[in-house]
């Protein structure tokens, strides 16, 4: 059964699935990560334009949720001089509105909502730069290795060609093998042409997310978290998109608070004093009056509906976030899991020997134990499974990174829960 259409019940069971899975695949990251891309993720971000862009997105939410959290009315000083005649009237006065039905802490509460919201939002943003920083590093390490193959099995094809160019001057093999040397040689050298524009596009996208190919590496003395802090049980909220949902969901219902108090008039006392002349006679006068709108036009009942309704959308969201979220985290670990397996095996078995299993082949054709297609069929078929060993850790290193996203285990697996210093680029 997915945990996508889960009941309640099931959900739960679910959430002990991935759990396990989560102890097991994310305990592997170091171990297919190289163990200075956290501190390298960290400054990357910290010198990267959308640090500075959410930053200050965060400074206007949080200057918002203060102007939300101040008096609703302020006072209003009105002055007035008529003259009639021999009667002449001078008077000053203060109204103010008084908040009765709590609409200040109603805005209030949706100003805090609103910056949860936009906090749970900025560490989205943050969350998906490490994933794309992350996936491109994984990419260009990738086309490296498949570069530093390519120079390999071009080295092993002109050797070839070279040894078969003098076993023909011998007399020992004839002019057609010697061809199929050449020809395996040119087309090393034109595959190697491809890895290496392979390798351009891999760095064109490092670059895009601001990487640096020519950097130095990174200080290995950069502290890892510890793996302990990716075991806890999974919870969709806890996931860049999951709180996203949950803090819009909450805003959401602050508003319709708001609109409940909006829609309950406030009482305006006016206090007004002054001075009434008549001829040479004067005496002192002295005002108060209470105004109260009457809301039967316009009751502002269809904004408190239209609240509701946002609401119950909102809370909608949540419930199909969740789903898709807990879809996708037991998607990310199954096949985090699976590459794990399959790059464990493939490191502990004849794959990596490529430079030992050529050598044999050349022995072996050089002794004539070999034919010149049978020698090029199989070091290609060694050449094929080197690469096949490269593609599968790049896979495994990509599936680690999108489990560590799905399951909300980013931002503690690179650092981001601790505090670190922007740096120049």
């Amino acid at each position: 059964m997915s945990c996508a259409v889960a009941t309640r019940a099931s959900a739960l069971a679910c959430g002990a699935l991935l759990s396990t899975a989560l102890a097991v695949g994310t305990a592997r990251a170091e171990s297919t990560l190289p163990a200075e891309l956290p501190c390298a993720v960290r400054g990357a971000w910290s010198a990267h334009p959308a640090f500075a862009a959410t930053e200050s997105t965060l400074a206007a939410a949080r200057a918002r949720a203060q102007a939300a959290s101040k008096p609703l009315y302020n006072p209003e000083l009105e002055l007035a001089y008529d003259r009639d005649g021999d009667e002449r009237t001078t008077t000053a006065g203060l109204s103010l509105t008084l908040d009765l039905s709590g609409k200040r802490a109603a805005r209030e509460t949706v100003g805090a909502a609103d910056l949860s919201l936009a906090e749970a939002e900025a560490a989205l943003r943050r969350s998906g730069f490490a994933q794309q920083w992350l996936l491109a590093a994984v990419g260009r390490r990738a086309a490296l290795a498949r570069v530093a193959l390519g120079e390999q099995r071009l080295a092993l094809m002109q050797r070839f060609a070279d040894l078969a160019e003098r076993q023909l001057q011998a007399g020992d093999i004839a002019p057609l093998e010697r061809d199929l040397a050449l020809l395996a040689r040119n087309q090393a050298d034109a595959e190697q042409a491809t890895l290496l524009g392979d390798l351009a596009a891999a760095e064109e996208a490092f670059r895009a997310v601001g990487g640096d190919p020519g950097a130095a590496p990174v200080d290995g003395n950069c502290p890892a978290p510890a793996v302990g802090q990716l075991t806890d049980r999974f919870d969709p909220f806890a996931t860049p998109e999951g709180r996203v949902a949950l803090a819009s969901a909450t805003s959401v219902e602050g508003r319709v608070r708001l609109a409940e108090r909006e829609r309950r008039a406030d009482p305006t006392i006016s206090l007004n004093a002054g001075r009434l002349d008549v001829g040479s006679a004067s005496d002192n006068v002295l005002g108060v009056a209470i105004s109260v709108p009457l809301q039967f036009r316009n009751p502002y009942r269809a904004e408190l509906v239209a609240a509701q309704a946002d609401a119950e959308a909102a809370r909608a969201e949540q419930k199909r976030v969740e789903l898709e979220l807990r879809a996708r985290a037991e998607r990310s670990l199954r096949t985090s899991e699976a590459l794990q397996q399959a790059w464990s095996r493939w490191s502990k078995g004849p794959g990596p020997q490529l430079t030992e299993r050529a050598d044999l082949l050349e022995r072996l054709w050089r002794a004539g134990e070999l034919s010149t297609a049978d020698f090029l069929t199989q070091l290609n078929q060694s050449l094929d499974t080197a690469f096949a060993g490269s593609d599968l850790q790049s896979q495994a290193s990509r599936a680690t990174v999108e489990a560590l996203y799905a399951t909300g285990r980013l931002d503690a697996w690179v650092g981001f829960d601790r505090p670190f210093e922007k740096t120049t680029p």
